[in-house]
């Protein structure tokens, strides 16, 4: 018995709305109800975000992205300025502080757009009898 495959939906598009920290379904609301808490449902489509097991990677993406940033950032300001170590030690964890709070929402948002794309965690078709995972 085959099942029928799952709607094809665009990645792409998903993910750049969860970017934006839109519904990738419809984009026409917001993703989130406080900062890194999805809404129950989509205001305007009613897609249900209580499938959405986004965990750590988000921080762990906002963690690589800012090592990739910072360290040769501050290689660079060592370098050809040479600053006061206060100033270094003041600057540099701020502004990763400053950074991973702005990044890390969008990040979440991209997470959860992939699964919703990609039919993971509860966003594909029911199928009848199959079981389910009750956390």
């Amino acid at each position: 018995m085959d099942d029928p495959a799952p709607p094809e939906r665009d990645v792409k598009q998903a993910i750049l709305l969860g970017l934006r920290c839109r519904c990738p379904a419809c984009g026409d609301a917001p993703l989130f109800g406080r900062y890194l808490k999805t809404l129950p449902h989509c205001p305007a489509c009613r897609q249900d975000w209580t499938h959405q097991r986004a965990d750590d990677l988000p921080a762990y993406i906002v963690i690589l992205l800012l090592g990739h940033i910072i360290v040769p950032a501050m290689v660079e300001v060592e370098r050809a300025f040479s600053p006061p170590l206060m100033f270094q030690m003041l600057f540099w964890p701020g502004l990763a502080i400053v950074l991973a709070l702005l990044l890390l929402q969008p990040a979440k948002g991209a997470v959860v757009a992939i699964q919703w794309a990609r039919h993971m965690h509860g966003f594909g078709p029911v199928r009848p009898g199959a079981g389910h995972i009750v956390d």
